[in-house]
C-alpha cells in the first residue's frame, strides 16, 4: 500500500549538499513507516490539487484516493501532475518539541515549468504568482 503524508512546512536548507526539511508530528503513525524506505518522494502540488489537500492530510483511510502516482526505479513514490519532484534520503532527523524536523538530501529534481505551485498560507490554497 501506497504510503504518504501531507507536510504543511517545506523549507529548503542548502544548495551544497542539497538539503530541503519539513516538520512532522511526534503522534504521526504515517511517519515511523517511512522512515524505513530507502528514498522518499516529494511531489509539490499543483493548482489542480486543491480537494486533494485534504484527502492527503486525512488521518485514515487511502490518502491517495482520486490521485494517479508513479514509482521510481529507487522506489520513491510521486503524485502525477505536480510542479515538482524531489526524489530524496533521510539525512537527519532533530527533535522538536512535538515535532521532528526531517532533513532530507535531495537525489534527483524533476520540474514542470507547467504546472504553478500552490501554498497554503493564512489556512487558504494560494497559487504562486509574479
Amino acid at each position: 500500500m501506497r504510503q504518504g503524508l501531507a507536510a504543511s512546512t517545506f523549507v529548503p536548507v542548502s544548495l551544497e549538499p542539497p538539503l530541503v526539511s519539513f516538520c512532522v508530528q511526534n503522534t504521526s503513525t504515517t511517519w515511523p513507516k517511512l522512515t524505513g524506505v530507502p528514498m522518499l518522494g516529494i511531489s509539490v502540488l499543483g493548482e489542480a490539487h486543491d480537494a486533494a489537500v485534504r484527502t492527503l492530510a486525512a488521518k485514515t483511510g487511502d490518502r491517495f484516493a482520486g490521485l494517479e502516482t508513479v514509482s521510481n526505479d529507487a522506489g520513491a513514490v510521486f503524485i502525477k501532475g505536480t510542479s515538482v519532484w524531489l526524489e530524496s534520503a533521510i539525512e537527519q532527523l532533530v527533535p522538536a518539541g512535538d515535532h521532528t524536523i526531517v532533513v532530507l538530501r535531495v537525489n534527483q529534481v524533476k520540474v514542470d515549468p507547467n504546472v504553478a505551485p500552490i501554498v497554503f498560507h493564512r489556512s487558504v490554497l494560494r497559487r504562486l504568482g509574479v
